[in-house]
């Protein structure tokens, strides 16, 4: 049987420089790797099944948006893989309703939300008596499940009739209806954030939300700004949503507080920022390539 150390189930062609920047630092530790994408996968899934190939470790970049991987990742966790990140895992995280009460349960702080249930579960809202004013306006909403980089949400809603339009384009989905909240600005800067947590390493950046763009966050501006508390809040959302690779939205708001606003990412975009403009900093995915396989070779 041939084993590898790790294997890359990817079905992006975006993830492409990612994968190869793993590939290169698996290369350096001399580890085995082996990536695969949709057109290799039966004949991978067949030699699974012969016990002519193994894994130590999956990285899962594909079976959420391919589910034809999927028979393929629990085949795996049968044979003892471990996977990155396990599929229960993974659905539970991107459930922005289930996250929303671990999070306030933890005392996490989050915007005001109101949940609704599925559209098809419940159409009218007649009998939910909905108070939208603790939400204020504009209010966001946004469907709970699997919908990642913005789709379906809506950052301006006014009305209840704005809720049920948004509820009828993913009618299986719950709903968030969320207070917006506004970042502190200072120093011709929005105080939004995105932090990535990588097998044990926690890398924060500067995230602007209205134009996508990435900064990285420097020693001095984390000391200068007192911004420590965004990794002790990763440490908490990591220990909640048990994942190995993900990334969350926190926002320093005009109050001075620290407001989770988008709280699980559990496949993160690693677009290069040297290759597209709204892409992730080359050295922040260059530490979470390295911090896979610094994890792998412990």
């Amino acid at each position: 049987m041939k084993i590898y150390h790790l294997g890359v189930m990817i079905d992006w062609e975006f993830d492409e420089d990612f994968v190869r920047i793993i590939e290169e630092k698996a290369k350096a530790s001399a580890l085995e790797i082996l990536t695969v994408w949709p057109a290799k996968l039966e004949e991978l899934y067949q030699s699974l099944i012969e016990d002519k190939i193994s894994f130590q470790f999956i990285l899962d970049r594909a079976s959420l948006s391919s589910p034809e991987f999927s028979k393929l990742i629990l085949l795996a966790q049968k044979q003892g893989v471990i996977i990155f990140d396990p599929p229960e895992k993974v659905l539970r995280s991107a459930d922005k309703a289930t996250m929303h009460l671990e999070f306030i349960s933890q005392g996490i702080l989050t915007p005001y939300t109101i949940i609704l249930p599925p559209f098809e579960q419940v159409p009218s809202l007649n009998n939910l008596e909905i108070d939208l004013s603790p939400v204020g306006q504009p209010f966001v909403i946004k469907p709970a499940s699997m919908t990642g980089g913005g789709l379906g949400v809506i950052k301006d809603g006014f009305t209840l009739e704005d809720v049920q339009r948004a509820r009828q384009e993913f009618p299986q989905d719950k709903y968030l209806i969320q207070e917006k909240i506004e970042p502190k600005v200072m120093d011709n800067q929005r105080f939004w954030f995105r932090v990535f947590y990588s097998w044990g390493l926690i890398q924060a950046c500067w995230w602007n939300d209205e134009t996508h763009v990435y900064k990285e966050i420097s020693e001095q501006e984390i000391s200068d700004y007192s911004l420590q508390d965004l990794f002790n809040l990763m440490k908490k959302i990591q220990a909640i949503c048990e994942l190995n690779f993900f990334s969350t939205e926190i926002v320093l708001d005009k109050s001075g507080r620290l407001v989770v606003v988008d709280y699980v990412n559990e496949i993160c975009d690693m677009r290069l920022q040297s290759r597209h403009y709204d892409g992730v900093p080359d050295r922040i995915v260059e530490k979470i390539a390295k911090s896979l396989i610094d994890f792998i070779n412990r």
